[in-house]
């Protein structure tokens, strides 16, 4: 395991890591708070990198900036060289330097936005204040001042953009979507047929997976799909070859419990695999 930033002073990788031939670069942190190290399970048998900038005395917008840049920093490089990236950080802000990193990359990636909550809140209709429920609108173009116009991101067009499995939806979200052009779907119907073309982004919020096969979700949403079935979904879509970058936050409360371990990275290897 490399440390980046070694929390003294950002810098790249000077080779790229490798579990299972996927470039694999951990971020381990929910927003701009950094997470305890077996948080994310990573699993035995191949390099990662971990991504730890220092984050300046600042406001949390500003700090949450610091940190996506890092990450499309990163992520650019290991694009940029070839072969699959996965990104896995504990939240879904964090996709956002995952996309611009593809962008940097030279690439323009459609969206695939795999989660139990829409992330379509805006500073004025959220009503929790928790940021990661802005995340997919910040791609679309929200407040591009906060995060957006300091990565150098270019917005994702609602067209190109699907949401899946979103089953846990606020009166002013589910307005949003209604008028939007966002495409939406469930997890079991995510096939290359219905994903939109060229390269791809694909997110996937582990709070997707109903909490009865994944226990301690910071935000559990009941009726949705078992864990093999959103492993199945990601393997089809990565199965085409127009996956950039695969984006997973690991959105859970840190547990003792050995079965609730290793149901969580047995999620993670699976989606690794």
């Amino acid at each position: 395991m490399e440390v980046l930033g070694d929390r003294h002073e950002p810098k790249l990788a000077s080779a790229v890591h490798y579990f299972g031939g996927v470039t694999v670069i951990v971020v381990p942190y929910h927003h701009d708070d950094r997470l305890a190290d077996d948080v994310i399970p990573v699993p035995d048998g191949g390099g990662h990198l971990v991504l730890e900038p220092v984050l300046p005395d600042a406001d949390r917008w500003f700090r949450l900036g610091v940190l996506d840049d890092a990450v499309a920093s990163q992520v650019a490089l290991a694009v940029a060289r070839g072969g699959p990236t996965t990104v896995l950080s504990g939240d879904c802000l964090v996709a956002l330097g995952t996309l611009a990193g593809v962008q940097r990359a030279g690439f323009e990636p459609a969206l695939i936005w795999l989660d139990a909550h829409g992330d379509v809140h805006t500073l004025e209709t959220t009503t929790s204040g928790y940021l990661g429920g802005l995340s997919l609108r910040l791609a679309l173009g929200a407040h591009p001042d906060r995060i957006a116009d300091p990565l150098g991101l270019r917005f994702v067009p609602e067209e190109r953009t699907l949401l899946v499995g979103a089953r846990d939806l606020d009166p002013p979200e589910e307005r949003f979507l209604a008028a939007s052009a966002i495409r939406r779907c469930p997890v079991p119907a995510l096939t290359a047929d219905v994903v939109p073309d060229g390269p791809l982004v694909l997110h996937v919020d582990l709070d997707v997976i109903d909490p009865a096969h994944l226990p301690g979700l910071l935000f559990p949403a009941p009726g949705g799909p078992s864990a093999s079935e959103v492993v199945d979904a990601v393997r089809r879509i990565l199965a085409t070859g127009r996956v950039a970058a695969l984006d997973v936050a690991c959105t859970w409360h840190p547990v003792e419990d050995g079965l609730a371990r290793k149901a969580r990275a047995d999620v993670l290897a699976a989606l690794l695999a």
